[in-house]
């Protein structure tokens, strides 16, 4: 019997399983372009809570579950955080905005501050791995860092006074944060549709080591 289990694991991980990183990149991508157009001041507010709740966080968090059987543990860290902090960051509007001990705190602002400078510390060692994986994925990570620390000036700046000339900064830094993750997935479903590569995503800056998809060089 345990003959027979061990050969049917064998054969269950030796079985390629569909990339999950063009829609963990997808839904970041959305969740982001809703979000920074908001703070940009061309897009409502509100409308980015659900895709925050369950596109950019559940099914990110869910493609995050979904790398660790591709034993990417890039991918893995990337799509599992960036799930949490859409959950966390839309659950923490809904709080403030719904509850009585939300609609008592007064320091939203440092506070969103603070939560966004804990992100870019995450962000910049995952920016510094970016560089082993691709050029499209690198592009992502550089832009949302540069993204996060508008943000992070911009809500300071807001909680002592100042005007929201960073944060709308930020914003449209986000933009292209959302285009560049968008790209970066448009080009992961069209590559895993054909057997070279249709869309570029560039060289690793410093050189990939090994292979991110195991399974692909086990396949």
């Amino acid at each position: 019997m345990a003959v027979v289990q061990e050969r049917l694991v064998t054969l269950v991980e030796g079985v390629p399983a569909a990339d999950p990183a063009p829609l963990g990149l997808a839904g970041f991508a959305l969740t982001t372009f809703l979000l920074s157009g908001h703070n940009a001041s061309f897009i409502p507010d509100v409308i980015w809570i659900g895709p925050a709740l369950f596109y950019g966080g559940l099914v990110q968090l869910l493609a995050g579950m979904w790398e660790f059987r591709n034993r990417n543990v890039f991918g893995a860290t990337a799509f599992s955080t960036y799930g949490g902090f859409w959950l966390g960051l839309g659950i923490f509007v809904v709080l403030i905005s719904t509850t009585a001990l939300g609609k008592g705190i007064t320091d939203v602002d440092s506070g969103l501050a603070w939560f966004l400078l804990a992100f870019a510390i995450f962000n910049t060692y995952m920016l510094l791995w970016s560089m082993r994986v691709s050029g499209a994925v690198f592009v992502v990570f550089l832009t949302l860092e540069i993204t996060e620390i508008l943000l992070v000036i911009g809500f300071f700046n807001l909680a002592h006074g100042g005007t929201p000339w960073w944060l709308h900064a930020g914003g449209w830094a986000g933009i292209v944060t959302a285009a560049a993750a968008w790209y970066a997935s448009a080009a992961g479903v069209v590559n895993g549709m054909s057997p070279t590569p249709v869309l570029p995503v560039g060289a690793a800056p410093i050189g990939r080591i090994g292979s991110p998809m195991p399974r692909r060089a086990e396949g």
